[in-house]
């Protein structure tokens, strides 16, 4: 394929809030352009915010996105908390990590076992998979993974999405201690399959080396929420300056910005947390995954999807922990009283940090609402590797089909919302 000169046009990626394109123009057997244009749908989430109340705008946001709404109400909970000086007690913390280890088991299954799982068999999609033997037990041992993390969240938030439990400043409804007990049991009983998981990604082989800043919330216990920013180039990040940082950037091809951090693309997301946490996963994580979890720092964005597989078991075994140990009580509901103030809220979602900036007027209505969302940030670098990708295979003289499934292959180990399918991209060769 050198000295060709084509373009490369994949239309309607799907799955995704909106529709996305990728054009990849080739001059002479090198690729002088790569262009993911994301047609985003209009929803107007941060303009809907206005005039709501600051106490229940939470349920509002948790509605931008399925998947991970759980990580925007508890994200949007945390910057209200900050602007009005509320401290949650240690049981509403814990109860909001255990939401959390819940939203982070069953989406990552979702991504890793339904949509790249068949990758590494060499299949469109798990319908694929033999109706007997091994590839039979793994969609079972998937589904009751997945299943686990949906039990887990509706037992902590009431629902696995737009949980109704959580409110600023605590929670509607607290865990039973029995109920409890036997969430721990579920758990332990899907750990093993989580393991095999883990080595299946570890073993996969798959590989594309990035040079890139990850930024990631740093703190003692590989917890989702807590702690400060840090960059891997060494700059630690008070959460209340992270904005500051970040640069928008307008893509003159696509609806959707992207961001660079101090002027450059960056990666935030599991690949990211395990880069710089590792050390703080759970002490039986780290036990029994030693393996695997030697090859982070790495600089393979397909580890990105082994960092995920790695972070299941941290849930299960911190969720455990918890479970076990922690004494569920009934708590006086909080009274608060909105100010004029304005807040920050950072935590990790399923795909790397969210952050949220409000501020309330007197009457305790948002006035201003920002929102960084962990794709947004993602999407500079991921559009510059797939233009990396494209010219390796091209020099490795791959052809058409076979480079349309590794940009996919790519996108997926991103795990940006557009990844939720199998085999999504549809080529026109022009």
């Amino acid at each position: 394929m050198h000295g060709q000169d084509f373009d490369i046009t994949i239309k309607n990626l799907c799955k995704i809030e909106g529709h996305t394109d990728l054009d990849i123009t080739v001059k002479h057997g090198k690729v002088v352009g790569s262009a993911l244009r994301i047609t985003e749908n209009k929803r107007f989430f941060t303009t809907g915010a206005i005039g709501k109340p600051a106490l229940g705008v939470h349920q509002v946001v948790s509605r931008i996105c399925g998947t991970c709404s759980v990580a925007h109400l508890l994200c949007c909970i945390n910057c209200v908390e900050d602007a009005l000086e509320i401290k949650p007690s240690e049981q509403t913390r814990n109860l909001r990590d255990l939401l959390l280890y819940g939203l982070n088991i069953r989406d990552h299954a979702m991504h890793l076992y339904l949509f790249c799982l068949p990758d590494i068999f060499g299949k469109d999609s798990l319908l694929e998979f033999a109706d007997h033997g091994r590839e039979h037990d793994l969609v079972h041992k998937a589904f009751d993974v997945k299943s686990a993390g949906n039990e887990l969240s509706v037992l902590t938030g009431g629902r696995a999405v737009h949980a109704p439990f959580p409110q600023v400043g605590g929670f509607m409804k607290i865990p039973k201690a029995e109920d409890a007990k036997k969430m721990a049991q579920r758990l332990r009983g899907v750990r093993s399959a989580v393991i095999e998981f883990v080595e299946i990604f570890r073993e996969c082989g798959f590989r594309f080396d990035t040079e890139t800043t990850y930024i990631a919330l740093r703190n003692s216990r590989f917890s989702y929420r807590g702690g400060d920013l840090m960059a891997s180039d060494g700059i630690c990040i008070a959460r209340r300056n992270y904005r500051s940082y970040l640069q928008k950037s307008v893509r003159p091809y696509s609806q959707a910005p992207g961001f660079e951090f101090k002027g450059r693309p960056y990666v935030v997301g599991a690949l990211a947390r395990l880069n710089m946490n590792k050390d703080t996963l759970h002490r039986d994580t780290r036990r029994d995954l030693g393996n695997a979890l030697a090859v982070f720092p790495s600089k393979n964005i397909f580890h990105n999807n082994l960092a995920q597989a790695i972070e299941i078991v941290h849930c299960i075994d911190s969720a455990v922990e918890m479970l076990e140990t922690m004494e569920f009580k009934d708590e006086p509901k909080m009274a608060i009283k909105p100010v004029k103030s304005e807040g920050v809220g950072v935590l990790e979602a399923p795909r790397g940090t969210l952050y949220y900036n409000l501020r309330m007027d007197d009457a305790g209505k948002i006035e201003f609402a920002d929102l960084v969302i962990p794709t947004s940030q993602n999407h500079i670098k991921m559009d510059k590797d797939v233009g990396a990708l494209a010219q390796q295979k091209l020099d490795q003289g791959m052809g058409k089909e076979q480079m349309q499934l590794e940009i996919e292959k790519l996108i997926r180990a991103y795990d940006p919302c557009m990844s939720c399918a199998t085999h999504f991209l549809k080529v026109n060769w022009r």
